[in-house]
């Protein structure tokens, strides 16, 4: 009766069983993995935000594919804030990065073909992938001190039905920026690559070498995916965008047009108010990168001298990863953390880490959860 484009498997993993148990238990829990930021305590400018959104031009439809020219020309301005030129005609306005994702997969690949995905990396490339009928095949990111792309498997997995590279830049969980030797070897290559840069404007090391965004990709046809929900802390306006550039660009934002006008999915009233958001979201972003860095540093603080705990590096983004001692799985320890010392985090297999044992935490905690979360978590390991 139904699609196999899913497992439609529904049944809830063994950590959201034990959260589901806590909660009903009236148990309180000091939660790492709090990724919302319209929950994690910032300072919105309320006020202003509806008054944005209530303009009389809410009340008209006017679709426009594409999306508004207002809201391109404040995405051109987004980037010109940040030293990039890219012209509106290059912009497409969508309701999301995962429906960016959605209509690139759609635009590149038919059924059966290929993407490559980064591994770790965030676990929705699998199902949007699989809705479109496109297969993704993981190459991985290798540790060394610090985070690369390992372009001996990621060649070794192209072939003729291979469509796209798919980049997180930052990556999230790993937080590591694609680097400039990186970026060459990757635009040699010749495939069409897709760069998701929702996190890149939260650097927690800045370095020379990193790349911190590809609209300016001239050599092999290229697409940047952004949007509100990362930038302005705004992830309830469900508007994002893309950015074509490179080779072929004209050509592929002709079939994006289209393709978007099939489903028109975005918002008067958020287009509209877009440039506005976009300058009241620069409070909430410069909230969210203080307490990012403030926490960081509190967990670097807490691991210095510990040697069963290690933080890995990490560049940008919201989160921070964790290698622990394999005296435990993974998903034992995030149950013991959880049953016994009221801490919620996640395991690393959550984003496909290919060894035991790591754990993420999210730097957007609030910071007295966070330094009392790490605390309890340190002194669990330490345990045993």
């Amino acid at each position: 009766m139904f699609s196999s484009r899913l497992p439609w498997d529904l049944r809830p993993n063994r950590l959201s069983l034990a959260l589901q148990a806590c909660r009903r238990a009236g148990a309180p829990i000091l939660d790492l993995t709090e990724s919302n930021p319209t929950r994690a305590g910032f300072s919105y400018p309320g006020e202003q935000i509806l008054e944005a959104l209530s303009g009389v031009r809410s009340l008209f439809y006017e679709p426009q594919p594409a999306g508004s020219a207002e809201a391109r020309a404040a995405v051109a301005g987004y980037y010109r804030a940040r030293g990039h030129q890219v012209e509106p005609e290059r912009i497409i306005v969508t309701a999301s990065t995962s429906e960016s994702y959605a209509f690139l997969f759609k635009l590149l690949a038919d059924p059966g073909d290929e993407v490559l995905v980064p591994r770790p990396s965030y676990p929705l490339f699998e199902f949007l992938a699989a809705l479109e009928s496109v297969r993704p095949v993981p190459y991985p990111l290798v540790y060394h001190g610090a985070w690369s792309v390992d372009f001996d498997a990621l060649e070794r997995s192209l072939n003729s039905r291979t469509r796209a590279i798919v980049l997180v830049n930052p990556n999230n969980p790993t937080g590591s920026f694609l680097k400039r030797d990186e970026l060459a070897r990757l635009t040699a290559l010749g495939v069409p690559l897709v760069s998701d840069e929702v996190f890149a404007d939260y650097v927690l090391r800045p370095h020379p070498a990193i790349v911190p965004t590809l609209v300016d990709v001239q050599e092999t046809l290229t697409f940047c995916l952004s949007g509100l929900s990362k930038v302005a802390g705004l992830p309830q306006m469900k508007l994002g965008w893309m950015v074509a550039a490179g080779r072929a660009a004209a050509q592929a934002l002709e079939r994006l047009e289209l393709i978007a006008d099939t489903y028109l999915s975005v918002s008067a009233p958020a287009q509209q108010a877009l440039p506005r958001l976009l300058e009241l979201g620069a409070s909430v972003q410069e909230q969210i990168a203080r307490r990012t860095w403030a926490n960081l540093e509190v967990l670097r603080a807490a691991l210095g001298g510990h040697s069963a705990c290690q933080a890995l590096d990490v560049e940008g983004g919201w989160y921070a990863t964790l290698r622990i001692p394999r005296t435990h799985s993974e998903e034992e320890w995030a149950l013991h953390l959880l049953e016994r010392d009221s801490v919620l985090v996640q395991p690393g297999f959550f984003y496909d880490f290919d060894s035991e044992a790591y754990l993420v935490l999210s730097l957007l905690t609030a910071p007295e959860i966070f330094r009392e979360g790490v605390a309890r978590l340190l002194a669990a390991i330490d345990r045993g």
